[in-house]
């Protein structure tokens, strides 16, 4: 493989934004596919969306992966063939960690914008989630053919709420029902979509209608390039020509450096601007060679915390070159189960991984045999000898969890795992009838595997299995999925909020644990303080051990430690999880016969379990970000609607009779917003809604919630 022609890239936006239809025409005009199916069409709905729900709903659930071939002409009239990966992702924020685990491993990225809705409340989560693995990308402005369309609004968005430095590369002739087509402001040429399915690419001189605004803006291109470039800004100063190779390889240098976001129009629907956007992405998005990655070594950290040199955060990095001639290492970030095996999604990021050649889990320290080896073409598959550094392949039958790091040899590297933010819902689940309980069993096991932010847990002191997700639509898929897939009904109870509990005052303890029944007793004594963390903060729990002088022998330590961690399980409010907590043990005593480590956990979970009661503990619920868009009618009930909620109106705006809302909602009253919407609207009114934060809940509801809770607790014993 030449890695200067490999572009590793996702596809990510706000929900309806146009993602799959714009991977559809993707695979139709690089010869992938030879018929385009629409996501909500008649047919069997589109390529990437494989799952029949997908195909019913309109929406994409699981990111799906494909590799196509793009040949792109150069100034010399010469083709030059690249390789995309690509990754289609969904835009529902309940499926957020499918986004999350594809950026993870792409190199490049797409931001799909809608032309009227613009910079909506998953575009800015995504815009995190680029940033957090430093991607670098291009925005899409999509849907110009759409009443209302406003490029120029949307450029102005993404630069105000992305906080990014966007360079129109170009701009639209016409919108709405008048758009043609896009002018080109790097070559000064228009760009019209001809043929059945705009696959001819028709270059032109650009109308005398359209110069004086194509000038305009390509002057305000170079303008914001020639910051980056001193023989850019002599040329504009001399009013000379800059040659156009010069200029894409700057756009490439300052794309890939994150001082600039690209931005391309288009209609992907309407078959105009998406073999301008490929050749975008091959010219201006990072090859594997372009992208600095970065392992732990776990050896040289571990070596390197025993001698002090490095705090117990901190860790020791090699720096890893996508060269098919070194040590293999790669990480699996994705993995689906099936009938026959595990199909495990793989980027290699060194060395090549072979069939029949067996590698190391660093994680579980086992070695493992790859039998199989497949390129993934949405759910069909290819199966292939060997998988090079800079590719993405599928393993098919290797035990592993996401996040897994494979090497070859004797090498102890990992590579940082990939975020999974916490659920904020749960629900009891049971099967209809007793014989569906092995495979309801078996689907959770399942789910649980594939899904970092689907967590099932069983009620410690009813038995009942619950099921926690990021929200509704997360849960109430997984719920279809086991009906239809496992062909077990199941019982689903009422929605519960994932409240958490957290102390809000510094107390101290000084808590002796004695006991003593003739021969070898328990003790343990612990002095310290526990004190409240602050909100943000990016640790839940923290354990400070202040003890000097052997008050407490070293051995005891780990032990005390676990036991606050025991005590944080279940609060004293509502039995919630107790978060934002700093446990600090500053003294304390020992005996030498009776104390143990045994004694010295119970001694540090009961300890801890009373200071929270004395730190006026609070219950914290998760606040949802909310946006609604209604008809401008609307506006006034839907606001003193949300009002009511306890909801907390942060912005509104107006625009050709539609208003957008947006604010911030306890989810505990959001249960059944998709109705009361709807109802209230007409059916007219979307909204989109994620996790914002964890807040203190007002005193009255925190009584309610805590007496319910209690009730709750009293009928479950009564019931037993």
């Amino acid at each position: 493989m030449d890695l200067t022609l490999v572009r590793n890239i996702g596809i990510s936006a706000h929900i309806d934004s146009g993602k799959t239809t714009l991977s559809e025409r993707i695979l139709f005009y690089s010869g992938k596919i030879h018929k385009i199916q629409e996501v909500k069409g008649d047919g069997d709905g589109a390529t990437m969306d494989h799952m029949d729900l997908e195909q019913e709903r309109g929406i994409t659930i699981t990111s799906a992966a494909t590799q196509v071939h793009w040949h792109r002409k150069e100034a010399d009239g010469t083709d030059q063939d690249y390789t995309i990966n690509l990754i289609d992702t969904p835009g529902h924020v309940d499926f957020t960690v499918e986004v999350e685990r594809s950026l993870r491993v792409l190199d490049g990225a797409v931001l799909v914008l809608c032309s009227v809705g613009g910079v909506q409340s998953q575009s800015l989560t995504v815009d995190r989630q680029m940033k957090r693995y430093k991607v670098p990308r291009i925005a899409f402005v999509n849907k110009m053919d759409r009443t209302g369309a406003d490029f120029f609004k949307v450029v102005k968005q993404v630069t105000d709420k992305l906080n990014v430095h966007a360079v129109p590369l170009t701009i639209p002739i016409g919108a709405g029902n008048t758009f043609e087509g896009v002018i080109d402001l790097v070559a000064m040429k228009a760009l019209s979509y001809e043929g059945k399915k705009g696959e001819t690419v028709v270059v032109k001189e650009i109308s005398e209608d359209d110069i004086d605004e194509a000038k305009k803006h390509r002057a305000t291109m170079l303008e914001a390039l020639s910051l980056y470039d001193d023989d850019l800004m002599a040329a504009l100063l001399e009013e000379t020509e800059y040659p156009i190779e010069k200029l894409h390889a700057l756009i490439r240098k300052v794309t890939l450096a994150h001082h600039i976001t690209p931005v391309m129009c288009g209609s992907a629907f309407k078959d105009k601007g998406v073999q301008t956007l490929l050749d975008a992405v091959t010219r201006y998005l990072p090859s594997p060679l372009d992208r600095e990655v970065t392992a732990i070594d776990n050896d040289a950290t571990e070596a390197a915390r025993k001698s002090g040199e490095i705090q117990e955060s901190e860790t020791k990095r090699i720096v890893l070159a996508p060269d098919p001639t070194k040590p293999t290492v790669a990480m699996a970030f994705k993995t689906v189960v099936e009938q026959f095996g595990q199909l495990t999604f793989t980027r290699i990021y060194q060395g090549v991984i072979r069939k029949g050649d067996t590698y190391t889990n660093t994680r579980t320290g086992k070695s493992t045999r790859i039998g199989r080896l497949v390129r993934m073409h949405a759910d069909d598959r290819q199966d292939i000898e060997v998988g090079e550094a800079g590719d993405i392949i599928a393993v098919v039958g290797v035990d592993c969890a996401t996040g897994d790091t494979f090497v070859s040899g004797d090498m102890n590297i990992s590579l940082e795992s990939i975020y999974a933010p916490e659920p904020v819902l749960k629900l009891k689940i049971e099967p209809k009838d007793r014989d569906g309980a092995a495979q309801l069993s078996k689907a959770l096991e399942r789910f649980r595997r594939e899904d970092p932010t689907f967590h099932v847990m069983s009620d410690p002191e009813t038995g009942e299995t619950l099921i926690a997700g990021m929200g509704q639509l997360h849960l109430e898929i997984y719920t279809e999925r086991i009906r239809r897939e496992y062909k077990c009904e199941t019982i689903i109870g009422e929605p519960r909020v994932a409240y958490k509990e957290t102390p809000t005052k510094e107390v101290s303890f000084n808590y002796k644990h004695k006991k003593q029944t003739g021969g070898s007793g328990q003790y343990a004594h612990v002095v310290g303080r526990v004190f409240p963390l602050p909100e943000g903060s990016a640790v839940n729990y923290e354990f400070v051990n202040k003890i000097t002088q052997g008050r407490i022998p070293s051995q005891f330590i780990p032990a005390i430690d676990y036991g606050f961690q025991r005590a944080i399980v279940k609060g004293p409010l509502a039995e919630c999880e107790v978060v934002r907590v700093g446990a600090e043990i500053t003294d304390g005593s020992y005996h030498d016969v009776d104390s143990n480590e045994r004694a010295f956990e119970t001694c540090g979970w009961l300890a801890l379990r009373e200071a929270i009661l004395q730190a006026s503990p609070c219950l914290l619920e998760p606040i949802m970000k909310l946006e609604v868009e209604v008809p401008e009618e609307y506006q006034g009930p839907v606001t003193g609607h949300i009002s009511s909620k306890r909801g907390l109106i942060t912005n509104t705006t107006a625009r050709l009779g539609v208003a957008v809302i947006e604010g911030e909602v306890p989810l505990a009253n959001m249960f059944d917003y998709a109705n009361e919407l709807r109802s209230m609207t007409q059916g007219k009114g979307g909204f989109s809604m994620e996790f914002a934060a964890y807040k203190q809940v007002p005193k009255n509801v925190q009584e309610e919630v805590v007496e319910r809770r209690r009730k709750e607790k009293l009928e479950k014993e009564k019931n037993k």
